[in-house]
């Protein structure tokens, strides 16, 4: 296993992590902790890509594993913050959660029908823009996790609710945007 696929196992193996850490309010800034593993995660998405491409060893097993890790990852905090309404009200947060997950769902089949007709499919930057909203939005919630009942909550929520939205306005365009530049897969 090369250097890129053992970081994007890293990145799974993160979230179980975080997922403890988010959750056992016994640990002290329990939020800040798992924010730590959020953000290393993350990072790792950046590592494994660059030296994929920098050394040339993008593989097979990168391609299925990668954009799996993402999404799993992001799903995954994002799920979970919901279980906090004082960062996530819970409509807004369910409608913003729900829409980021379908695009992801539906732009995974979308490049498995490509895949199956071997095309491949690279990410564009409205997508990658959406990714770094997305990754923002949950560091700013997780921050506003730890610091609820101080006075710097506000700025948090409001900051984070403000990415959210973005991301999920992002989340749609980058879905149409991929879908009509990659139209021909669905003419087959």
């Amino acid at each position: 296993m090369n250097l890129p696929n053992k970081l994007t196992v890293l990145r799974l193996i993160l979230i179980p992590v975080f997922a403890v850490l988010f959750f056992v309010k016994a640990i002290p800034y329990n939020y800040v902790f798992a924010l730590a593993v959020f953000c290393a995660a993350a990072f790792t998405d950046f590592l494994d890509g660059y030296f994929a491409r920098k050394l040339n060893l993008v593989t097979n097993l990168g391609k299925f594993l990668d954009p799996i890790a993402d999404k799993l990852l992001v799903s995954t905090a994002l799920i979970f913050l919901l279980t906090v309404p004082a960062v996530m009200p819970t409509v807004i947060g369910s409608v913003c959660v729900s829409v980021i997950i379908a695009r992801e769902l539906m732009i995974s089949a979308f490049r498995q029908i490509a895949a199956a007709g071997n095309v491949i499919m690279a990410a564009d930057m409205t997508g990658k823009i959406k990714t770094v909203f997305q990754d923002f939005a949950i560091i700013v919630m997780l921050l506003c996790c730890q610091f609820i009942s101080t006075e710097v909550y506000g700025i948090f929520f409001w900051a984070g609710m403000a990415l959210l939205v973005a991301a999920t306005v992002l989340s749609i365009v980058s879905a149409v945007n991929y879908i009509v530049k990659n139209r021909s897969v669905l003419k087959n």
